[in-house]
């Protein structure tokens, strides 16, 4: 999914986000009233219909570097002046002030900006991917255990909203596609435990 994701990365182009504003849209009128759950069919993204659907949005930058772009302002201005439907909110677990090299009062810090992220996508008729970004640490195993921690408390959170996706690992680097999927595995069966659907 991620690659149908046109990212912006410099606080110079989330700037850009607050420059307009308009009232939201109906709630019948918005991309998720309209599409509602997402799955796969065969090799094809599809929506609650069965038509193909492809995701059209931003990737926000980190939300511990950023957290003023992730508003409801900017992305109601991204789905209305824009044309988005979907919002990637970043989480990188290992980066400059990565939420596995915090303390656990920081890291309910940025789950309270995801979740306020997520509720303001989902209020304005978006999808949200929650995206685990992993980039420097390129194993994703090396803090696969926190993953696992993060997405039990995404996945008991959100088993009822349709509107949300799951990024497991972004970018995975210098290290095995055995060790990869063996990740990869093991965070699809924790987050399906309690969003089955996912």
């Amino acid at each position: 999914l991620s690659k149908l994701i046109c990212g912006f990365e410099t606080p110079d182009a989330g700037a850009i986000f607050l420059m307009h504003s308009k009232e939201t849209q109906a709630a019948s009128g918005t991309p998720f009233a309209t599409h509602g759950r997402l799955s796969v069919s065969g090799t094809k993204l599809v929506d609650a219909g069965g038509q193909v659907y492809q995701l059209r949005g931003v990737s926000t930058f980190n939300l511990a570097w950023y957290p003023q772009y992730y508003t409801k302002a900017s992305f109601q201005s991204l789905r209305d002046d824009w044309g988005a439907n979907v919002v990637r909110i970043v989480m990188y677990p290992h980066e400059y002030n990565g939420y596995c090299t915090v303390s656990e009062s920081q890291q309910a810090s940025y789950r309270a900006s995801l979740l306020q992220a997520i509720k303001d996508a989902y209020d304005l008729g978006m999808y949200a991917i929650i995206d685990w970004h992993i980039l420097s640490d390129g194993n994703p195993n090396k803090n696969k255990s926190q993953a696992k921690k993060f997405f039990t408390t995404m996945a008991k959170k959100y088993k009822n909203n349709k509107n949300v996706i799951y990024e497991i690992c972004n970018e995975p680097n210098g290290c095995s596609w055995k060790e990869i999927k063996s990740y990869a595995t093991d965070i699809i069966k924790t987050i399906r435990k309690y969003d089955k659907k996912a």
